[in-house]
């Protein structure tokens, strides 16, 4: 195998780097600057240009890490690299080896729907890729993001007419920028500011530093603390529902955006008043036109419903495999 799983990470032999290693090595290739795929302790990094900066707030200033332009050919050993846009969030890469003829695509995360805040996915061929299967189940199917955008607003609308506040549960890497960037496009909002929770505020900062054009922001802790949030929008992560934070908007309702949400079941069980559908990975239609049109002869499906994914493509005449990692690969994952 050109790329092979070991108990650091996936492994490149011929270049002697890994792809996302989840144990500390030498030379680590990093396909987005989620927690699950991008990890402390490697002795060298190369990722993508426009995401250094979120590793470097993530993993240290310090980190030794080198930005690659999106097509720019590396050579490691036998091994020719590049990183090509995955359109999960700002500065995600696929990472395409070649040895000897042979190419191999890793595409980390990501999904084939326009997202403002990122680089759309580039499609490359490749005889072996390497998949996630986060949503890999028929049922999951996205709407377009402005339409959910549209949802939202409306939401929000309708509680700063009856006086209340709304908070939206999202995760503070990519989901809440994205939201920011849709919400900016949308007309007739209740206000022209959306309020940020302490950890989603200097993820948004490196966003708008990259040029990413979004809804004006404030931190919810630059107002004092008789401040009414009545009629406002607060964006914060899913850790903070229930927590004594969410005190400070006296009247509320809460709401997630999240692909999980596509399953109804899943907002009863979290007690949010609303789920909203939205999702930075591919859906199912998305990862069956995306693994056919690379061309693959070969796929391994990671993270998620490989069983599923792996089945259907083997009915299909595909030799699919499961590959086993240490990525996140359900809703109490960082990403969705």
């Amino acid at each position: 195998m050109l790329i092979q799983p070991t108990d650091r990470g996936l492994y490149c032999a011929a270049g002697d780097f890994y792809i996302d290693p989840w144990r500390s090595v030498e030379r680590a290739l990093i396909t987005h600057a989620h927690a699950d795929h991008a990890r402390a302790g490697h002795g060298r990094y190369w990722a993508a240009a426009p995401g250094v900066a979120l590793l470097r707030h993530r993993l240290g200033a310090d980190i030794d890490c080198r930005g690659v332009a999106y097509g720019q050919t590396l050579t490691f050993g036998a091994a020719r690299v590049s990183f090509h846009p995955a359109g999960h969030v700002l500065g995600s890469a696929q990472i395409r080896v070649e040895v000897d003829g042979e190419v191999w695509v890793a595409s980390g995360d990501y999904k084939r729907d326009h997202d403002p805040t990122c680089a759309d996915f580039e499609l490359v061929r490749c005889d072996t890729f390497i998949t996630e299967a986060t949503f890999a189940l028929p049922v999951y199917r996205w709407a377009p993001a402005a339409e959910v955008a549209r949802e939202i607003a409306a939401w929000w609308r309708d509680n700063a007419a009856a006086g209340r506040a709304s908070v939206l549960f999202c995760y503070a890497l990519g989901k809440a920028q994205r939201l920011l960037a849709e919400l900016g496009q949308c007309g007739d909002l209740p206000g022209d500011t959306a309020y940020l929770h302490g950890a989603l505020v200097p993820l948004t900062r490196l966003y708008r530093a990259a040029g990413i054009d979004m809804l004006a922001t404030e931190p919810v802790s630059d107002r004092p603390r008789d401040h009414d949030f009545s009629a406002s929008l607060a964006l914060a992560p899913p850790s903070a529902a229930g927590s004594r934070w969410m005190r400070r908007f006296g009247e509320h309702r809460t709401g997630f955006a999240s692909g999980w949400m596509r399953i109804r079941g899943n907002r009863r069980r979290r007690g949010y008043d609303r789920g909203f559908v939205l999702s930075d990975h591919a859906d199912w239609p998305g990862l069956i036109d995306t693994i056919e049109a690379t061309g693959a002869r070969r796929v391994l499906a990671t993270h998620g419903r490989t069983d599923v994914l792996v089945s259907y493509l083997r009915q299909r005449g595909v030799a699919a495999e499961p590959l086993a990692t240490d990525y996140a690969d359900g809703p109490e994952g960082e990403d969705d």
